[in-house]
């Protein structure tokens, strides 16, 4: 493998992702006031920006996660498995959605439509990463932290291959790493 730093593009430095993360949690602590949201983030990906965006809401709230697969090295699969289910009655709620990153859509597209099977009141998503060039989705991304091309992408959170989630900041890759 080649050094780490010299394949990687910088994107969006840690403060960068800081004051956006701080205003999606004002936005959705504004939008969902007393109405007690819960939170439901897809890991692992989702994991660091779930944690910060949790810090920054001023409202009442619940979480819990789900776990698929859908991507092998940098590809996506095309195939969605569901390795862990959440474990709270969402009946009635409504759920924020937590993505790391939307990029075909398949993977949400999925979440949304086995959630919207256990009748909640509402479901808004909320994404880290968004690559509207790629997308095939026909519903609203409530809450988008940042629109980007269409790029593989690594830190706070997203990996390469399991590694270089503990970054924290957002890279490109621009060389293949198994070189």
């Amino acid at each position: 493998m080649k050094k780490m730093d010299d394949n990687l593009i910088s994107l969006y430095s840690s403060s960068d992702i800081k004051n956006r993360v701080e205003e999606l949690g004002s936005e959705i602590s504004e939008e969902y006031e007393k109405k007690e949201p819960i939170f439901i983030g897809v890991l692992n990906g989702s994991f660091i920006f779930m944690a910060d965006l949790m810090r920054s809401l001023s409202i009442d709230c619940e979480m819990d996660f789900i776990k698929v697969r859908s991507y092998s090295g940098k590809k996506s699969s095309g195939t969605i498995q569901l390795l862990k289910d959440i474990s709270a009655d969402v009946k009635d709620r409504n759920i924020i959605l937590v993505e790391d990153i939307i990029d075909t859509g398949l993977t949400i597209k999925f979440l949304r439509e086995r959630l919207f099977g256990s009748s909640p009141k509402s479901i808004a998503i909320a994404t880290l990463l968004y690559k509207p060039s790629v997308a095939k989705i026909d519903f609203k991304i409530d809450y988008i932290g940042f629109e980007i091309p269409q790029e593989f992408v690594v830190g706070y959170g997203l990996d390469y291959e399991q590694k270089m989630r503990h970054l924290n900041g957002l890279y490109m890759i621009k060389n293949d790493l198994s070189e």
